[in-house]
């Protein structure tokens, strides 16, 4: 492999070991092992832990946004459509991993917000970015006339953002996708409830 290559790959096994075992948890020493890298080799590709970590909260970033795009630009579905197809998405995932990984982004916000400012940043800027683009998505819902004009989209988009983030910790807890689903099913029944 590579420098790229070798880098990409630290990165994709960090992202995996870290969305598990958490950043401080994580070892430099078991993401080489695991990426079949030369143990010594770690600072020719990162200069401190710090700066592998922000390239880890970044590569998943990139790789949610295109998650993120799929759903929400998703032009053959209806804006409420695409922001329910969305949830129910991650609830099957949440599901599928037996609701044990969660959101790398809100779990390291839990972990590092107040260890680490530079963290605590991009992380902000990462949840700022999500919050923007449901609101788009729900101003797309209220000019084709799914949702009432009156509705805050940006205070719903950061509400379903908070909501979300906070039915997956709860999913981790209980070992159970229930929270969830009870907050899908009272989005919709109530905040995102479809105009008559």
């Amino acid at each position: 492999m590579d420098k790229n290559e070798t880098r990409a790959t630290i990165i994709r096994i960090g992202t995996d070991l870290i969305s598990r075992q958490g950043f401080n948890a994580t070892g430099i020493d078991a993401v080489l092992k695991e990426a079949g890298v030369p143990k010594g080799s770690f600072y020719h590709y990162f200069r401190s832990k710090e700066e592998f970590g922000l390239a880890v909260i970044d590569h998943f970033a990139e790789r949610y946004d295109q998650r993120l795009d799929t759903f929400l630009n998703d032009d053959e579905v209806t804006p409420l459509n695409r922001v329910r197809n969305y949830l129910e998405s991650g609830l099957a995932r949440l599901e599928q991993n037996r609701c044990s990984k969660g959101c790398l982004i809100g779990n390291l916000g839990q972990e590092l917000a107040d260890q680490h400012e530079r963290f605590r940043v991009r992380l902000d800027g990462i949840f700022r970015s999500w919050k923007e683009r449901f609101a788009v998505c729900l101003r797309e819902a209220q000019r084709a006339g799914e949702l009432a004009p009156e509705l805050d989209a940006g205070v719903a988009a950061g509400f379903i953002l908070s909501g979300l983030e906070g039915a997956i910790l709860r999913a981790k807890v209980m070992k159970s996708p229930q929270p969830l689903r009870d907050f899908i099913e009272i989005l919709f029944a109530s905040v995102l409830r479809r105009q008559a």
